[in-house]
């Protein structure tokens, strides 16, 4: 599709409310993109399905989000805080019943009451405070994005956060709406809620009615909970992790079906982090997102996913074969990088290898016609723009597109490596590739941007530089952790041997053991005879919760039993609600009297008497962004001295060797 098409697309969409066919919206596509006509039904409909952008209908049609959601009613539950200083900031509580492409404070609501039923519009004023205080008004948009939507509330803020990209301004202000009058007119007291309705949903506008404290029963709310609990696990089924926590949301809405669309209900708030027992926050790479409590999303493979465009041209379908999911727009900023290095003309050879090396690093390659394909449209591009191009009209955004696309190349070079090599992937820090995956698809998307003779406010500017200092920052984390992690594979296989070749019982093994719902491992080297009954003890100790007993849910006595049938990753449960999963890596070569031992790992466990994963993540996070009470709540729960972060290898052996009789080689 083009980009005048995809506009279209997306014009359409805004604006239809009724069910439509694939017809139905190539129909209004044409009237303004007719190009490319042959394949625009199929384009389209690969558009609409793999970026989840309308619900699926039966009879091969779908509906819109504006078609889904206007005119629903949902709840918003205003905290005592907001209630003592007349003020409701709006933030993410709207998810999914507003435009996305609006920002929060862009809303306009309307007050029912008894003597204005026809509703009047509330106005703005602003609130003061650090910024921490308003973060949790935005964590549904995913906890890492809180502090941008903060920023982009008002110029002010981006200017605040833009000083300094690694620490918060100590102050900031945001829209919030004036409720003075409102509150006390209607005695509005903590506990009370708002019944919100959608009146346009494009534009971001919204009705709100007083509920009273009470007004509804335990039956009621509890039926929209299963509803809820029901419409994410079946988003799951049907999206995985989703590309954003505001998708996510928007189809458990959907599929949580007519009930979880009206009255009674709860707000999404009080679902996610009070009450479910069932769906979590979890880590997913650099981002995060809902997920089945205790356990993990599963890992990626390579960097395909996150920008992987359904409907590619053949420059674009050359490169997402070779690993570099990109539209031509970033290979274009790539050109517009080379000009502004000034490494030539087009008549020298050198400048077209230099750019080919950056869009495909050599580790990745591209020979033969594919490389002759893409080669002659960089040169052609490459003709196009150095006729009209100017070093200074350019100099604000250069500096910025060579830092990014330099990121770019080393992301694309490390997973073809990471790729490429023998390295068996459960050693890899978790999510390699996902990280890997957000950082391309960020970097892509600054590099989109910046192809363009057109310089962006000197703001957006700032904010795309500590953008990239904050994605290289965590690149060259996750590479020193993979380079770690490549060591320690090295070392444990310099040994390494076939089974074959072995005695029985002198084989030996690497297993990690995870803690699910956590980032918590071990990484242990032990006897392939070894039983479960001793890997039960064993997982007992490093987690130093020996009164728990666990449930291992397969067949086999021993570590090499397990293998042999091909089961090289496993999980088990450990109480309640603590699932453990424990993975089969190599064969490991142990010298004579060798004992079993930790060998890597991260993370401090969590005592053994908190109540599963979600509510161990709920007491981690108090520490990091609660206020002073929730910090109390959970130093009681998680003890006064615990460290999150806190592994040590020698008290880890310590409780190995104290705590069991483990065999030696």
């Amino acid at each position: 599709m083009t980009i005048n098409q995809e506009d279209a697309l997306y014009d359409f969409l805004e604006n239809v409310t009724e069910p439509f066919t694939l017809d139905d919206i190539c129909a209004f596509v044409r009237l303004v993109g007719p190009k490319r006509s042959s394949r625009l039904s199929a384009e389209t409909a690969s558009f609409i399905d793999t970026r989840h952008i309308a619900f699926p209908l039966e009879g091969k049609r779908w509906i819109s989000r504006r078609g889904a959601f206007e005119r629903v009613r949902f709840v918003i539950n205003p905290t005592r805080l907001e209630i003592a200083n007349g003020i409701l900031i709006p933030g993410h509580r709207c998810i999914p019943f507003a435009n996305p492409v609006l920002l929060p404070h862009e809303y306009r609501f309307r007050w029912i009451g008894k003597d204005m039923p026809s509703g009047i519009e509330i106005p703005y004023t602003t609130a003061e405070s650090p910024p921490e205080d308003f973060y949790p008004f935005f964590t549904l948009f995913g906890e890492e994005y809180a502090p941008q939507y903060v920023a982009r509330d008002n110029p002010e803020n981006e200017e605040a956060f833009n000083g300094d990209p690694f620490e918060d301004p100590p102050e900031v202000s945001i829209h919030a709406l004036d409720m003075r009058s409102i509150y006390r007119e209607t005695s509005f007291v903590p506990g009370d809620h708002f019944a919100v309705t959608t009146i346009n949903w494009k534009e971001g506008i919204f009705e709100l009615e007083r509920v009273g404290a009470g007004a509804w029963t335990k039956t009621d709310l509890d039926s929209w909970t299963a509803a809820a609990e029901e419409g994410f696990r079946s988003s799951f089924a049907y999206l995985g992790p989703g590309s954003s926590t505001e998708e996510q949301i928007a189809y458990a809405y959907w599929f949580g079906g007519e009930r979880m669309r009206r009255l009674p209900a709860l707000t999404m708030e009080d679902f996610l982090y009070e009450i479910t027992d069932h769906i979590e926050t979890v880590p997913y790479g650099i981002e995060t997102r809902f997920w089945y409590a205790g356990k993990d999303i599963p890992d990626r493979k390579d960097l395909e996913g996150v920008r992987s465009l359904p409907d590619r041209t053949v420059i674009e379908e050359i490169l997402y074969r070779r690993g570099v999911p990109i539209s031509e727009y970033v290979v274009q900023s790539f050109v517009r990088d080379a000009l502004y290095r000034d490494e030539g003309d087009t008549v020298s050879g050198e400048i077209l290898d230099r750019i080919l090396g950056r869009i495909i690093p050599p580790s990745v390659g591209l020979n033969g016609r594919d490389k002759e394909y893409l080669a002659d449209y960089v040169l052609e591009v490459l003709k196009e723009f150095e006729e009209g191009y100017s070093h200074f009209a350019d100099h604000g955004m250069g500096a910025i597109r060579q830092r990014v696309g330099e990121l770019h190349t080393v992301v694309v070079e490390l997973a073809a490596k990471l790729q490429k090599s023998d390295m068996d992937p459960s050693w890899l820090p978790k999510h390699t590739f996902v990280v890997l995956s957000q950082i391309q698809g960020h970097a892509a998307s600054i590099l989109e941007d910046l192809d363009t003779d057109e310089r962006p406010p000197y703001s957006e500017l700032d904010a795309m530089d500590n953008s990239i200092d904050s994605m290289i920052e965590t690149y060259e984390d996750v590479r020193d952790l993979i380079n770690e992690a490549l060591n320690n594979f090295r070392k444990s296989n310099i040994s390494l041997w076939q089974k074959t070749e072995t005695p029985e019982n002198s084989s030996w093994r690497v297993i990690q053991i995870s803690l699910g719902g956590t980032d918590i491992w071990r990484r242990l080297v032990l006897p392939d005879s070894h039983t479960l009954a001793e890997l039960d003890a064993l997982i007992r100790s490093i987690f130093n919760w020996n009164s728990e007993e666990l449930v291992f849910n397969i067949e086999g006595e021993t570590i090499g039993d397990l293998s042999r049938k091909g089961l090289n990753e496993f999980i088990c449960e450990i109480g309640a609600k603590w699932t453990v999963k424990i993975i089969i890596l190599s064969w490991y070569q142990a010298k004579p009297g060798e004992r079993v031992r930790c060998v890597a790992g991260a993370g401090a466990p969590p005592p053994r008497f908190i109540d599963g994963p979600l509510r161990f993540r709920r007491y981690i996070s108090a520490l990091e962004r609660g206020n002073d009470g929730e910090r109390r709540l959970a130093l009681n729960e998680l003890g006064r001295d615990y460290d999150p972060e806190g592994f040590d290898i020698d008290s880890c052996n310590s409780a190995i060797y104290s705590g069991n009789s483990f065999g030696s080689g």
